[in-house]
């Protein structure tokens, strides 16, 4: 197992190298063909009409007499000043047509220089122009420059997206969304499309077809054989010398195990090592190469350049962020790929550890004896089995497989801009985890004071855990003083009650959450228009933790108790009467009967109903999310409806499933122990 999965996360990962280094390439080269056609679209315009503006403005400053007058010349040259404003029209006119040729060219010009570039296509946002483009259908009469079509709206809504991108990130001060769109496509062909500007503002998209070199990652086999051969072979020897020495076997089992993952993992790691390093090595080439393509290309098209090429900028991300691989001059930043490196081991070293958990908890469910128990018992019970087969398949599709593959997820770093990769492609290990259990900064000092953030997990753990105390115990105090109400013989219109009080269980939860919503608003909420009708004022319930708790609270508190109370109302009415007669005869009070014949009798029924509260209630997420939605600023979010947000509002998936782990830990933990502790199940079975 370990030896396989190891292989096959090795070979993802060698052949995710592979591709980022086809694409980071790519990307290189898009970031040349982007600055060409900046310096191609920007040369000479703004100079031209700037000449054209100060022009007519003295023209008009010597109409209007502002100007002191200078000589006129002795020929007239007829233009008057409706004119010079139709000259003034026509001159960027004729600007826009003499950028256009440069941009056409240094298109055809880059492209010839490219063989690997199958097309590449220019759109300019204003007018919806087609400025240039070398693809093979975009000839004839659908030759640039033209409008773009109806069907070809998707390039243009492309371009306007990655434009609303950097308009994003540039407000926000942080790079929330890809402003280079990647779309991979039939036959290897990366298409990328990037924004081009002129001074600080995007005016139109570059896109380019490519099909860079992509060396093919080879499988690992030969390694995945020796970690798997070793351990087994020298196990073999072993046990023929040790005999039938059990814990001193899965003592030497145990051992070389680790021993292979560890060898494993150090030579996946000089491999990762040499893959990074490689990556490193053609990027350098090709900025180098890209750069000097450039300059010639420049030269040739007659533009000066205003300012030097920075080819060391042009290795970036999807953001457009440098990454900082590329020195000026072309050579490689030795601590920068030493990062990346380092990266790379710590993300493999998790991988190993759980590997390494997995692999020995499959050898202690085979070598412990729990496998063969479990064989002989399907051989034994094949008929139930046989008969349960359905069920338990449509349990496997409709639970496990979610199941498991949300505990697959927590480990990458899975979000809306990489669904289409692969878990292998987005495999980040523990991270997840350790970002989610590290952040400790619960409580911070500032100018102004302590400052809580609740948007912290530890926050948030601490209000889940104080919320479910809280409801259950409301739930079962209440729930089991109206069973107690209830069981009183001769109690007046007890169906009516029992009905009533059932009222709010039957009620969908998510309807009354609504309800109770409304009745806790400030302005026309019914539970302020009570508090105003006694002479008190208003609350703005859900603007303070406290009071956004208190409505919450109540809330949850109105859904559970009736549960609690026909649990404890069936079990009441199961206790024998004869034991309370015979406690009244010994002179017993009411309050002894309660303390040593009700309270014992109720704990096989209220155990697990406890047991089944506190996790509902752990989980609740509609009173939470459609009463207070954790107002405020996060203060009454829960742990269930926090991992609810990071996964639809934030589109964190694999951090939102690492969030959902760790619940179904706590859970798990918490279930265990309280039925260890009480063992409830235990009396039941009894």
């Amino acid at each position: 197992l370990a030896a396989g999965l190891g292989a096959m996360l090795l070979g993802a990962a060698r052949g995710a190298e592979s591709r980022e280094r086809a694409e980071r390439t790519a990307r290189v080269t898009l970031s040349a063909l982007t600055e060409v056609v900046e310096r191609a679209a920007g040369g000479g315009t703004g100079e031209a009409v700037e000449d054209a503006g100060a022009a007519m403005a003295d023209e008009l400053a010597e109409i209007a007499g502002d100007a002191p007058a200078e000589e006129t010349p002795e020929e007239d040259t007829g233009l008057g000043i409706a004119d010079e404003l139709a000259a003034l029209d026509e001159a960027p006119a004729e600007d826009q047509d003499a950028e256009g040729d440069r941009v056409r060219q240094a298109v055809a010009a880059f492209a010839k220089a490219h063989p690997e570039v199958q097309a590449v296509r220019v759109v300019r946002f204003d007018g919806i122009l087609l400025e240039a483009s070398t693809a093979s259908e975009d000839t004839g009469e659908r030759a640039a420059p033209r409008r773009l079509d109806r069907d070809e709206k998707p390039l243009y809504d492309q371009g306007q997206s990655l434009r609303a991108a950097i308009e994003g990130n540039r407000e926000e001060g942080a790079a929330r969304a890809p402003e280079i769109a990647v779309e991979r496509r039939a036959g290897g062909v990366l298409r990328l499309s990037a924004p081009f500007e002129t001074g600080d503002e995007v005016v139109g998209m570059v896109q380019m077809d490519t099909r860079p070199l992509q060396s093919a990652a080879s499988f690992p086999w030969l390694p995945a054989l020796l970690t798997w051969l070793a351990p087994v072979v020298l196990f073999l020897l072993l046990s023929l010398v040790l005999g039938e020495r059990r814990t001193l076997l899965a003592a030497v089992a145990v051992i070389l195990l680790l021993a292979a993952l560890l060898g494993f993992g150090r030579w996946a790691r000089t491999a990762l090592e040499q893959e990074r390093r490689a990556t490193g090595a053609a990027v350098a080439s090709t900025v180098t190469a890209e750069a000097e393509r450039a300059e010639a290309l420049l030269a040739e098209l007659g533009l000066p350049a205003a300012e030097p090429l920075a080819p060391e900028l042009w290795d970036v991300d999807l953001y457009r962020q440098p990454l900082g691989l590329v020195q000026p001059g072309g050579t490689l930043d030795e601590g920068r790929l030493g990062e990346f490196a380092g990266a790379d081991a710590g993300r493999l070293t998790r991988s190993v550890i759980v590997l390494a958990l997995a692999a020995l908890a499959v050898l202690a469910f085979i070598g412990l004896g729990f496998a063969a128990r479990t064989g002989a018992a399907l051989v034994r019970y094949r008929n139930a089995y046989a008969y349960t087969l359905p069920a338990l398949i449509a349990m496997l599709v409709l639970v496990f497989f979610p199941f498991f593959y949300g505990i697959a997820l927590a480990f990458t770093n899975a979000n809306v801009y990489n669904t289409g990769q692969s878990i292998f492609e987005t495999w980040i290990g523990l991270e997840n985890f350790v970002n989610i259990l590290s952040d400790l900064g619960v409580v911070e000092r500032t100018a102004q004071g302590l400052v809580i953030d609740y948007t912290n997990f530890y926050w948030t753990l601490g209000f889940t855990i104080v919320w479910t105390i809280t409801n259950v115990a409301i739930g079962v105090s209440l729930g089991l003083l109206l069973a107690l109400a209830l069981n009183t013989k001769g109690l007046a219109f007890r169906p009516i009650y029992r009905v009533l009080l059932i009222l709010p269980w039957a009620v969908p939860t998510y309807i009354t959450a609504l309800i109770w919503q409304g009745m806790f608003h400030r302005q026309f909420g019914v539970i302020n228009q009570i508090i105003q009708m006694v002479g008190g004022n208003p609350i703005a319930w859900f603007d303070a933790p406290l009071t956004s708790f208190l409505a919450v609270l109540t809330t949850n508190g109105w859904l559970s108790f009736p549960f609690m109370m026909v649990v404890s109302l069936g079990a009441l009415q199961s206790i024998p009467a004869d034991l309370y007669e015979a406690a009244r005869v010994d002179g017993a009070s009411r309050w002894q009967q309660f303390r040593s014949i009700t309270l014992p009798s109720l704990r096989p029924a209220l155990i697990p109903a406890i047991i089944l509260s506190v996790i509902w209630t752990f989980n609740q997420f509609n009173v939470i999310y459609l009463v207070s939605a954790g107002q405020p600023a996060g203060a009454t979010e829960i742990l269930i409806t926090k991992a609810y947000k990071l996964a639809f509002e934030n589109y964190r998936y694999g951090y939102a499933a690492a969030y959902s782990t760790v619940i179904f830990l706590i859970l798990l933990v918490y279930g265990t122990w309280q039925n260890r502790v009480t063992r409830a199940t235990e009396a039941v079975g009894e």
